[in-house]
Protein backbone atom coordinates (compact mmCIF):
# COMPACT_ATOMS: atom_id res chain seq x y z
CA UNK A 1 0.00 0.00 0.00
CA UNK A 2 1.28 3.48 -0.85
CA UNK A 3 2.34 5.62 2.06
CA UNK A 4 1.26 9.26 2.28
CA UNK A 5 2.90 12.06 4.16
CA UNK A 6 2.39 15.81 4.24
CA UNK A 7 4.99 18.18 5.61
CA UNK A 8 3.74 21.21 7.53
CA UNK A 9 4.70 24.49 5.95
CA UNK A 10 5.44 22.80 2.63
CA UNK A 11 3.14 23.37 -0.32
CA UNK A 12 4.25 20.07 -1.86
CA UNK A 13 2.67 16.80 -0.82
CA UNK A 14 5.03 13.82 -0.94
CA UNK A 15 4.04 10.25 -1.64
CA UNK A 16 5.94 7.02 -1.12
CA UNK A 17 5.03 3.90 -3.09
CA UNK A 18 7.61 1.25 -2.14
CA UNK A 19 6.19 -1.50 -4.34
CA UNK A 20 6.07 0.76 -7.39
CA UNK A 21 9.59 1.97 -6.71
CA UNK A 22 10.90 -1.59 -6.50
CA UNK A 23 9.23 -2.47 -9.78
CA UNK A 24 10.71 0.55 -11.50
CA UNK A 25 14.13 -0.23 -10.01
CA UNK A 26 13.99 -3.69 -11.61
CA UNK A 27 12.99 -2.35 -15.03
CA UNK A 28 15.64 0.38 -14.95
CA UNK A 29 18.34 -2.06 -13.85
CA UNK A 30 17.62 -4.49 -16.69
CA UNK A 31 17.54 -1.63 -19.18
CA UNK A 32 20.87 -0.34 -17.91
CA UNK A 33 22.78 -3.64 -17.87
CA UNK A 34 21.41 -4.68 -21.27
CA UNK A 35 21.42 -8.42 -20.52
CA UNK A 36 19.22 -10.93 -18.69
CA UNK A 37 19.74 -11.36 -14.94
CA UNK A 38 18.57 -13.95 -12.44
CA UNK A 39 16.26 -12.96 -9.59
CA UNK A 40 19.19 -13.44 -7.19
CA UNK A 41 21.44 -11.17 -9.27
CA UNK A 42 18.71 -8.51 -9.43
CA UNK A 43 18.25 -8.65 -5.66
CA UNK A 44 22.00 -8.36 -5.06
CA UNK A 45 22.43 -5.40 -7.38
CA UNK A 46 19.45 -3.59 -5.86
CA UNK A 47 20.51 -4.56 -2.34
CA UNK A 48 17.13 -6.05 -1.53
CA UNK A 49 16.01 -9.48 -0.32
CA UNK A 50 15.37 -12.19 -2.88
CA UNK A 51 11.84 -12.74 -1.54
CA UNK A 52 10.70 -9.14 -2.09
CA UNK A 53 12.27 -9.06 -5.57
CA UNK A 54 10.63 -12.39 -6.40
CA UNK A 55 7.17 -10.94 -5.73
CA UNK A 56 7.82 -7.97 -7.95
CA UNK A 57 9.30 -10.13 -10.71
CA UNK A 58 6.23 -12.38 -10.61
CA UNK A 59 3.88 -9.43 -11.14
CA UNK A 60 6.05 -7.89 -13.88
CA UNK A 61 6.08 -11.23 -15.70
CA UNK A 62 2.32 -11.54 -15.39
CA UNK A 63 1.87 -8.05 -16.84
CA UNK A 64 4.21 -8.83 -19.73
CA UNK A 65 7.08 -6.50 -18.85
CA UNK A 66 9.59 -9.28 -18.20
CA UNK A 67 10.28 -12.54 -20.00
CA UNK A 68 12.34 -15.50 -18.87
CA UNK A 69 15.29 -16.46 -21.05
CA UNK A 70 14.73 -19.89 -22.61
CA UNK A 71 16.44 -22.68 -20.69
CA UNK A 72 17.64 -20.45 -17.84
CA UNK A 73 16.28 -18.65 -14.78
CA UNK A 74 17.42 -15.27 -16.07
CA UNK A 75 14.97 -12.46 -16.81
CA UNK A 76 14.99 -9.80 -19.53
CA UNK A 77 12.83 -6.89 -20.57
CA UNK A 78 10.09 -7.76 -23.03
CA UNK A 79 8.99 -5.50 -25.91
CA UNK A 80 6.09 -4.16 -23.84
CA UNK A 81 7.84 -0.94 -22.83
CA UNK A 82 8.85 -0.39 -26.45
CA UNK A 83 5.25 -0.99 -27.58
CA UNK A 84 4.00 1.52 -25.02
CA UNK A 85 6.61 4.02 -26.14
CA UNK A 86 5.54 4.02 -29.76
CA UNK A 87 1.93 4.55 -28.67
CA UNK A 88 2.82 7.97 -27.28
CA UNK A 89 1.56 10.94 -29.34
CA UNK A 90 5.00 11.57 -30.85
CA UNK A 91 5.54 7.93 -31.77
CA UNK A 92 2.03 7.57 -33.17
CA UNK A 93 2.36 10.71 -35.26
CA UNK A 94 5.67 9.64 -36.76
CA UNK A 95 4.43 6.16 -37.59
CA UNK A 96 1.02 7.28 -38.85
CA UNK A 97 2.63 9.79 -41.21
CA UNK A 98 5.59 7.78 -42.47
CA UNK A 99 4.18 4.26 -42.69
CA UNK A 100 1.66 4.97 -45.50
CA UNK A 101 4.45 6.64 -47.50
CA UNK A 102 6.73 3.66 -46.90
CA UNK A 103 3.99 1.28 -48.01
CA UNK A 104 3.56 3.26 -51.22
CA UNK A 105 7.32 3.18 -51.77
CA UNK A 106 7.47 -0.59 -51.24
CA UNK A 107 4.50 -1.19 -53.52
CA UNK A 108 6.10 0.83 -56.33
CA UNK A 109 9.69 -0.38 -55.89
CA UNK A 110 9.17 -3.86 -54.51
CA UNK A 111 11.79 -3.14 -51.86
CA UNK A 112 11.39 -3.63 -48.11
CA UNK A 113 11.83 -0.56 -45.92
CA UNK A 114 12.44 0.05 -42.22
CA UNK A 115 11.53 3.12 -40.18
CA UNK A 116 14.28 3.64 -37.59
CA UNK A 117 14.63 5.99 -34.61
CA UNK A 118 17.29 6.39 -31.92
CA UNK A 119 16.61 5.55 -28.29
CA UNK A 120 19.10 5.23 -25.43
CA UNK A 121 22.04 5.29 -27.83
CA UNK A 122 20.62 2.51 -30.01
CA UNK A 123 18.66 2.24 -33.22
CA UNK A 124 15.11 0.90 -32.91
CA UNK A 125 13.01 -0.26 -35.86
CA UNK A 126 9.47 0.99 -35.19
CA UNK A 127 7.79 0.01 -38.47
CA UNK A 128 8.54 -2.10 -41.54
CA UNK A 129 7.16 -2.78 -44.97
CA UNK A 130 7.93 -5.97 -46.88
CA UNK A 131 7.79 -5.08 -50.57
CA UNK A 132 6.76 -7.64 -53.18
CA UNK A 133 10.06 -8.99 -54.51
CA UNK A 134 10.53 -12.73 -54.06
CA UNK A 135 13.57 -12.08 -51.82
CA UNK A 136 13.88 -9.17 -49.41
CA UNK A 137 15.40 -8.51 -45.99
CA UNK A 138 12.90 -8.24 -43.13
CA UNK A 139 13.43 -7.42 -39.46
CA UNK A 140 10.93 -7.34 -36.62
CA UNK A 141 9.84 -4.06 -35.01
CA UNK A 142 11.89 -3.48 -31.91
CA UNK A 143 15.10 -4.72 -33.48
CA UNK A 144 18.04 -2.50 -32.69
CA UNK A 145 21.79 -2.11 -32.52
CA UNK A 146 24.21 0.43 -31.00
CA UNK A 147 23.76 3.59 -33.04
CA UNK A 148 27.37 3.82 -34.21
CA UNK A 149 27.27 0.22 -35.45
CA UNK A 150 24.27 0.79 -37.71
CA UNK A 151 24.11 2.77 -40.95
CA UNK A 152 20.73 4.19 -39.96
CA UNK A 153 22.10 5.29 -36.58
CA UNK A 154 25.12 7.04 -38.08
CA UNK A 155 22.80 8.73 -40.59
CA UNK A 156 20.46 10.05 -37.89
CA UNK A 157 23.39 11.33 -35.82
CA UNK A 158 24.76 13.14 -38.87
CA UNK A 159 21.65 15.32 -39.02
CA UNK A 160 21.81 16.65 -35.46
CA UNK A 161 23.38 19.63 -33.77
CA UNK A 162 26.35 18.81 -31.55
CA UNK A 163 24.34 19.12 -28.28
CA UNK A 164 21.49 16.98 -29.63
CA UNK A 165 23.95 14.35 -30.88
CA UNK A 166 25.50 14.05 -27.45
CA UNK A 167 22.08 13.96 -25.80
CA UNK A 168 20.98 11.11 -28.07
CA UNK A 169 24.12 9.18 -27.12
CA UNK A 170 23.97 10.00 -23.41
CA UNK A 171 22.75 6.47 -22.59
CA UNK A 172 25.14 4.79 -25.02
CA UNK A 173 28.28 3.01 -23.91
CA UNK A 174 31.18 5.14 -22.64
CA UNK A 175 33.21 3.95 -25.63
CA UNK A 176 30.57 5.14 -28.08
CA UNK A 177 30.30 8.50 -26.31
CA UNK A 178 34.06 8.93 -26.63
CA UNK A 179 33.89 8.05 -30.33
CA UNK A 180 31.82 11.17 -30.96
CA UNK A 181 35.09 13.11 -30.66
CA UNK A 182 36.98 10.84 -33.07
CA UNK A 183 38.06 13.02 -36.05
CA UNK A 184 37.40 10.12 -38.43
CA UNK A 185 33.79 9.76 -37.25
CA UNK A 186 33.28 13.53 -37.26
CA UNK A 187 34.35 13.53 -40.91
CA UNK A 188 32.04 10.64 -41.76
CA UNK A 189 29.10 12.49 -40.21
CA UNK A 190 29.98 15.66 -42.11
CA UNK A 191 30.20 13.74 -45.39
CA UNK A 192 26.81 12.11 -44.83
CA UNK A 193 25.23 15.45 -44.04
CA UNK A 194 26.73 16.93 -47.19
CA UNK A 195 25.42 14.09 -49.35
CA UNK A 196 22.02 14.00 -47.68
CA UNK A 197 21.94 10.20 -47.49
CA UNK A 198 24.00 7.09 -46.76
CA UNK A 199 24.71 4.13 -49.03
CA UNK A 200 26.97 1.52 -47.44
CA UNK A 201 27.32 -2.23 -46.98
CA UNK A 202 25.07 -3.56 -44.25
CA UNK A 203 26.72 -3.94 -40.84
CA UNK A 204 24.59 -7.05 -40.22
CA UNK A 205 24.09 -9.05 -43.39
CA UNK A 206 26.46 -9.93 -46.21
CA UNK A 207 25.45 -9.10 -49.80
CA UNK A 208 23.14 -6.32 -48.61
CA UNK A 209 23.60 -2.63 -49.29
CA UNK A 210 21.83 -0.21 -46.95
CA UNK A 211 20.28 2.82 -48.62
CA UNK A 212 19.12 5.30 -46.00
CA UNK A 213 17.71 8.82 -45.93
CA UNK A 214 16.72 11.05 -42.98
CA UNK A 215 13.23 12.21 -42.11
CA UNK A 216 13.87 15.82 -41.16
CA UNK A 217 11.45 17.32 -38.64
CA UNK A 218 10.30 20.95 -38.36
CA UNK A 219 13.31 21.86 -36.17
CA UNK A 220 15.70 20.85 -38.94
CA UNK A 221 16.97 17.66 -37.28
CA UNK A 222 16.51 14.01 -38.26
CA UNK A 223 13.56 12.56 -36.35
CA UNK A 224 14.09 9.16 -37.96
CA UNK A 225 15.58 7.37 -40.94
CA UNK A 226 14.05 5.19 -43.60
CA UNK A 227 16.41 2.41 -44.56
CA UNK A 228 16.13 0.14 -47.58
CA UNK A 229 18.18 -3.07 -47.35
CA UNK A 230 18.99 -3.75 -51.01
CA UNK A 231 19.79 -7.43 -51.57
CA UNK A 232 22.47 -8.21 -54.13
CA UNK A 233 21.52 -11.22 -56.24
CA UNK A 234 23.15 -13.24 -59.00
CA UNK A 235 21.89 -12.22 -62.44
CA UNK A 236 20.04 -9.21 -61.09
CA UNK A 237 21.24 -5.60 -61.19
CA UNK A 238 19.57 -3.35 -58.65
CA UNK A 239 19.19 0.29 -59.66
CA UNK A 240 20.36 1.85 -56.40
CA UNK A 241 20.21 5.35 -57.89
CA UNK A 242 16.52 4.96 -58.66
CA UNK A 243 15.84 3.60 -55.18
CA UNK A 244 17.71 6.50 -53.62
CA UNK A 245 15.87 9.17 -55.59
CA UNK A 246 12.47 7.67 -54.75
CA UNK A 247 13.44 7.27 -51.10
CA UNK A 248 14.61 10.90 -50.89
CA UNK A 249 11.24 12.05 -52.20
CA UNK A 250 9.40 9.91 -49.64
CA UNK A 251 11.50 11.27 -46.76
CA UNK A 252 11.03 14.84 -47.94
CA UNK A 253 7.25 14.34 -48.08
CA UNK A 254 7.25 12.76 -44.63
CA UNK A 255 9.25 15.63 -43.17
CA UNK A 256 6.89 18.17 -44.68
CA UNK A 257 3.90 16.43 -43.11
CA UNK A 258 5.59 16.33 -39.69
CA UNK A 259 5.63 20.12 -39.73
CA UNK A 260 1.82 20.24 -39.43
Amino acid sequence: MAEFSEHAGDDKTSYAAPALEKGLDILELLAEVGEPLSTRAIAERLERSKSEIFRMVFVLQQRGYLVREAGTDRLALSRRLFDLGIRTPGGRQLTSIVLPLMERFSEESGQAAHLVVLSRGQTVVIATTSGHLDATVAVRPGYGRPALEANSGVLILAFQSEPRRRALMRDGSPTDQERLDDPALVQVLADIRSLGHRIAPSRDIMAVTDIACPVIGPAGYAEAAILVPSLQRHGWVTDETAILETLKAVCKEAGAQLAF
